[in-house]
C-alpha cells in the first residue's frame, strides 16, 4: 500500500455526522454500539485528493484507509488533516507510482505495522519447574508483557500486589471522598497501574521503528476502547473506559493460559550465588495479603514490571545486590486554570468547536538557575487527584475522563532534578524515609558512596518522601493538600482566599505557602517560569490560577539497569521493565516496553534470536 500525508479538507467536506456531532460524553464503561461507532470519514473527498496527489484516476484506487486525522486551527477556517493508506487496483503498479513520487516526502510506502511473535511455544509445551515466566505488576507494562507471553504460548503467571480493577476503583474513591487510604489498593497499586487514574493518553515520544505502539492501540480497541484512538492525532481513553479495557485484556490473557493472582506482594527475591559472572534468579518469596501467608515461587525468568511507586520492592532489590542506579526525575505542583482559557489560547476563534474538544498544551522554560521547568501529564477538562500510596504523605496527579468535560484544565508544573540534588548521608533524613534501623544502614552506605563521588540509588526516594511528608503536614492531615494562588506564590506570601478558579482536588485543599515545602531552586525556577509561560498562553500566570502540591512521582527516581538482552546487569533471569524500572514514562511507552521485554524473555527461553534492541530512547516524561 501507499501512504499519503498532509491531505487537507475544509470542514464542509466532512460528512454532516462528523461536523455536527459533539464529542460523545459517555464516560462509564457500559456503552452502546452507537457510542463506539466513530463518525464517518469523507472517503470520496479523500479519494479525490489522493488521485490528484498521485496523478491517477479514481478507478486506479482499490481501497482507502484513514491512518490519522488531526485538525489545523491556525487559519481563519478550521481544516481537517488526514494521513491515508491506499491500495491500487493493480498492486504491481505501486512500485512505479512510488518511484514517480520519490522526491515527495508526503508519498511513502505504507510500513508493515503488524506484530508477529518472534517465537512461539509448541502446542504441547509444558514448562519445567521454574520455567514458567512470571510477571510482577499488572499496570500497562505488566499487562502487555503478560499478553505478549500468552500469545507466544508461554502461559505467564502474573503477581499483582493490589486488587482487581473494580475493587481498586472503590478503594481509590474511598481516599478521595473519605480520606481513607488503603496502602495496597490505591492510585498507584492495583490492576491497571498508575495509568488507570490518568487522562489515558496514548501518545509518546519514544522511537518505535517496529510500530509496537500500534500493537498496543489495536489491543486496546479489541478490548473495547473507542476505535478512534487508532486514527486520532492525540488519542486518549479516560479512566472509566480504561476499567473495561483492562478487564478485557486480563480475560484475553487467561483465555490463552495465563494466570493473574491479586493481593500477592513480592517480599524477597531468591538469587543463586555465582563464583563467576552474574548470579541467577531462582525464585520469589511472595506474601499473600489475603491469607497473611508467605510462600516460595520457583521462577528463573521474571519480568519486574514495577510501577514508579514500588519503593519497598526497590529497597528489597537493593538489599539483595541487584544493580540499581539513581536517575533524574522532576518535582513540582499541579496547576489549574479554567479550561475555557486554554481553549481560547490554543484554538482562538475556533474555541468551543465540538470537533476540537478541550485543548491541551505543552510548555517548557529554561530558568536562569539552570533548571528546566515544564508542563507534565496535562489533563484537559480534568481534575487534580490524590495519588499517595503511603500513610501521612500527600501526592498529586491529574486525571480526565473520556469526555474531558470538567471545568478546569490541570497539568503538572515541574522542575527537572538530578542525583546531585538528592539528600546525602544525613541519618535523620534516611531514618524518616526508611525507619531507624534500615535508615541508619542506608545512611552509612550513602556516606561511603559519597567518598567515591557517587549517589545512593535510594536517595531519590528519600527526597520524594521528604516532600510528600511536608505536604501532608502543610495540608493539616486527612490527606488535604496544600494549595496557593499563583499571584500569592509570585509575591511570596501565603494564600488566604480562593479566587475564581475552584480547586478540583479531593478530599480538599488547605491554603498555604508552597515555597515552604519545595526546594529553593525549584521555587526560584517556578517563579521565573510562570510569567514566561504567561507570554505563551495569555492568562497562564493569572493571579487566581491555583497550584496544589506536591507532584513528586513524575517518573521513578532510580533505574534497575539492564543490558542489551533486557536482563539485569548482574542477575540473570531478572528482566526490569517499564516505568518503575526507569525505561518508560506513560501508558503507551510502558506497554511497548512490556512487549519488548516479553519478546526477549520468550526468545531466550527457546534459544532463538530476539529482535534487535532499539537504541536508548527518550522517555515521554512530558506526557505522563
Amino acid at each position: 500500500m501507499i501512504r499519503i500525508s498532509e491531505l487537507k479538507l475544509p470542514l464542509e467536506a466532512l460528512p454532516i455526522e462528523a461536523r455536527t456531532a459533539a464529542r460523545r460524553a459517555t464516560d462509564a464503561p457500559a456503552e452502546t454500539a452507537a457510542d463506539r461507532a466513530p463518525p464517518p470519514h469523507p472517503i470520496a473527498a479523500l479519494r479525490g485528493l489522493v488521485c490528484q496527489a498521485l496523478g491517477l484516476p479514481d478507478a486506479a484506487l482499490a481501497e482507502l484507509r484513514v491512518h490519522k486525522r488531526s485538525f489545523d486551527a491556525r487559519g481563519a477556517a478550521l481544516r481537517a488533516v488526514y494521513i491515508v493508506d491506499v491500495a491500487l487496483t493493480e498492486p504491481a503498479q505501486e512500485a512505479a507510482v512510488l518511484a514517480r513520487h520519490a522526491a515527495n516526502p508526503h508519498v511513502q510506502p505504507t510500513p508493515d505495522m503488524v506484530w508477529r511473535a518472534p517465537a512461539t511455544a509448541p502446542l504441547d509445551w509444558a514448562p519445567a519447574d521454574g520455567d514458567r515466566p512470571v510477571v510482577v505488576g499488572f499496570g500497562p507494562c505488566g499487562i502487555f508483557a503478560a499478553l505478549t507471553l500468552a500469545e507466544m504460548g508461554l502461559r505467564p503467571l502474573v503477581l499483582e500486589r493490589g486488587c482487581p480493577v473494580r475493587e481498586r476503583t472503590q478503594d481509590t474513591w474511598g481516599l478521595w471522598r473519605r480520606g481513607v487510604l488503603k496502602a495496597e489498593s490505591n492510585v498507584q497499586f492495583g490492576e491497571g497501574g498508575a495509568g488507570l487514574f490518568s487522562d489515558g493518553k496514548l501518545y509518546s515520544q519514544i522511537k518505535d521503528p517496529r510500530h509496537l505502539g500500534r500493537r498496543v492501540m489495536q489491543a486496546f480497541v479489541e478490548a473495547g476502547a473507542p476505535p478512534e484512538i487508532l486514527y486520532a492525532a492525540h488519542p486518549h481513553i479516560g479512566t472509566f473506559k480504561l476499567v473495561k479495557v483492562v478487564q478485557a485484556l486480563r480475560a484475553r490473557i487467561t483465555a490463552l493460559g495465563g494466570e493473574v493472582r491479586f493481593a500477592q506482594r513480592v517480599a524477597d527475591v531468591l538469587i543463586e550465588p555465582s563464583a563467576h559472572g552474574p548470579r541467577q534468579l531462582r525464585g520469589l518469596q511472595v506474601h499473600d495479603l489475603e491469607r497473611g501467608q508467605d510462600y516460595v515461587l520457583h521462577a528463573s525468568r521474571v519480568v519486574f514490571a514495577l510501577g514508579h511507586s514500588a519503593r519497598d520492592t526497590f529497597a528489597q532489590l537493593h538489599q539483595r545486590g541487584v544493580f540499581l542506579e539513581p536517575k533524574p526525575f522532576s518535582i513540582g505542583v499541579r496547576i489549574e486554570h479554567p479550561q475555557s482559557l486554554i481553549d481560547r489560547a490554543r484554538w482562538g476563534r475556533h474555541a468551543g468547536n465540538p470537533l476540537l474538544g478541550a485543548a491541551a498544551y505543552k510548555l517548557v522554560h529554561h530558568a536562569r538557575n539552570g533548571r528546566a521547568v515544564y508542563s507534565f501529564c496535562m489533563c484537559p477538562g480534568g481534575t487534580v487527584v490524590a495519588a499517595t500510596s503511603e500513610p501521612e504523605r500527600v501526592v498529586t496527579n491529574g486525571m480526565s475522563q473520556y469526555s474531558r468535560a470538567e471545568r478546569n484544565a490541570n497539568a503538572g508544573l515541574v522542575v527537572g532534578i538530578g542525583p546531585e540534588d538528592f539528600p546525602g548521608a544525613d541519618p535523620a533524613a534516611w531514618a524518616a524515609a526508611f525507619g531507624e534501623e534500615a535508615g541508619a544502614h542506608y545512611a552509612r552506605e550513602a556516606a561511603a558512596l559519597a567518598d567515591q563521588a557517587a549517589v545512593h540509588p535510594l536517595a531519590g526516594v528519600v527526597l520524594q518522601r521528604q516532600l510528600e511528608s511536608a505536604a501532608y503536614r502543610a495540608g493539616g492531615g486527612g490527606y488535604l493538600a496544600p494549595a496557593q494562588l499563583v499571584g500569592d506564590f509570585l509575591a511570596a506570601r501565603p494564600s488566604t482566599a480562593l479566587g475564581a478558579v475552584q480547586p478540583s482536588y479531593q478530599p480538599g485543599v488547605t491554603l498555604s505557602d508552597l515555597s515552604t515545602m519545595l526546594p529553593r531552586y525549584a521555587v526560584e525556577a517556578l517563579r521565573e517560569a510562570l510569567p514566561a509561560m504567561g507570554q505563551q498562553i495569555r492568562g497562564y500566570d493569572r493571579s487566581d490560577a491555583l497550584m496544589t502540591g506536591v507532584e513528586t512521582r513524575t517518573s521513578a527516581p532510580l533505574r534497575i539497569t539492564r543490558g542489551a538482552d533486557y536482563q539485569s546487569l548482574n542477575v540473570r533471569g531478572l528482566y526490569p521493565a517499564g516505568e518503575g524500572a526507569g525505561y518508560a514514562g506513560g501508558i503507551l511507552s510502558a506497554g511497548v516496553d512490556g512487549i519488548r521485554v516479553a519478546e526477549a524473555l520468550g526468545c531466550h527461553l527457546f534459544g532463538v534470536p530476539a529482535p534487535a534492541p532499539e537504541r536508548a530512547h527518550r522517555l515521554d516524561m512530558a506526557y505522563g
